[in-house]
């Protein structure tokens, strides 16, 4: 009857089978464990039955029994976590297809380049006492004449925006018909382009030999002097000797004269002179120095103002034809530069 009972349980509740695994066991045996010391006993009836641990910890179903539907919810579980790393929110700094770091050394670049246009003003800044109209004689006879020209100095910030230059067109130079000089900050030299009467382009690079400082001139004003040595570089399918190069150097005498100083050599020979240009300027005399103009600076080169625009209602100076079609052409820009330039001037 009892085993009858047990089966009875085992079909009602399941859980019996665990409560009564000996409920067909001989009375000695229950006699036996009923005798067990007290801690013995605690221990027996606290310590769940070997299949009952096995049955705790072992998982539901094996991994490899489960269900189509119960794969497909696996799945389409996992896609929603791929979707939520994939759609993971942007960092602010990552707007616009950058991140901040991008941004930043973006910002960075911007600022280095606008950085490199300030210093080659900056290095050509002194040059511009060579701004203007002059006229050039020669020393050096010509068919039985003196060569004269009519050169003049302008500004050149348009063409080559990345670098600024000096730039100088002449009717007649034997020497150099058109020149574009400005300031190389990777080699600290200054380079001259230029093109000769019949049309051949040379490149010259070089620096001073006399930098540029003041000297109390005849009219008891300050006059900038200096000289600026240019060697002609070879061009790139020269040889090693036997060609002839040119030397150019400018030597300004005072604000109203410079001396363009033609050597020349062969190979690596010594430097031999073969002219002397003397330039006069024509028209308008620089002032004392490239300060206290006032009004009249010139807003983009800081030179004596020669000529003003309007724009907006207010007038600006400017000191060549090239500050003015650089103006023209963006003139919010340079009047940035100029507030730039001007905030940072008090702040010193």
């Amino acid at each position: 009857m009892c085993l009858n009972a047990g089966r009875l349980c085992c079909l009602i509740f399941p859980v019996c089978i665990l409560l009564l695994p000996g409920c067909g066991a001989d009375n000695a045996e229950l006699t036996s464990a009923h005798q067990m010391p007290a801690t013995q006993s605690t221990q027996a009836t606290s310590r769940p039955p070997e299949d009952a641990q096995q049955s705790s910890t072992q998982p539901e179903k094996p991994q490899a029994e489960k269900t189509e539907a119960e794969k497909t919810q696996a799945g389409s579980e996992s896609s929603d976590a791929g979707a939520e790393d994939e759609f993971a929110p942007l960092a602010i700094g990552a707007l616009g297809g950058r991140t901040a770091s991008e941004n930043s050394g973006a910002g960075g670049t911007d600022t280095d380049q606008e950085q490199s246009i300030q210093a080659i003003i900056e290095r050509l800044r002194p040059l511009q006492v060579m701004l203007g109209k002059w006229r050039g004689t020669t020393r050096k006879e010509f068919d039985g004449f003196k060569a004269v020209d009519q050169h003049e100095w302008v500004w050149d910030l348009t063409s080559k925006p990345d670098q600024p230059a000096l730039i100088m067109n002449s009717d007649k130079s034997p020497y150099l018909r058109t020149a574009r000089l400005t300031w190389l900050p990777d080699k600290q030299l200054f380079r001259l382009d230029a093109q000769d009467p019949d049309g051949r382009a040379r490149a010259f690079e070089g620096n001073y030999t006399d930098e540029v400082h003041e000297v109390v001139g005849s009219d008891d004003k300050l006059h900038k002097v200096f000289r600026l040595e240019l060697n002609e570089l070879p061009p790139a399918e020269a040889g090693s000797g036997g060609s002839e190069f040119l030397q150019f150097a400018f030597a300004q005498q005072e604000s109203n004269r410079y001396l363009l100083e033609i050597s020349q050599r062969r190979g690596k020979a010594a430097w031999r002179r073969v002219d002397t240009v003397s330039t006069q300027r024509d028209g308008t005399s620089f002032a004392l120095s490239d300060t206290d103009y006032a009004e009249r600076t010139c807003i983009i080169s800081q030179g004596l103002g020669t000529m003003s625009i309007t724009y907006k209602g207010r007038d600006y100076w400017v000191c060549c034809s090239g500050c003015r079609a650089a103006f023209e052409e963006a003139p919010d820009r340079w009047i940035a530069r100029a507030a730039e330039m001007q905030k940072k001037s008090d702040g010193k």
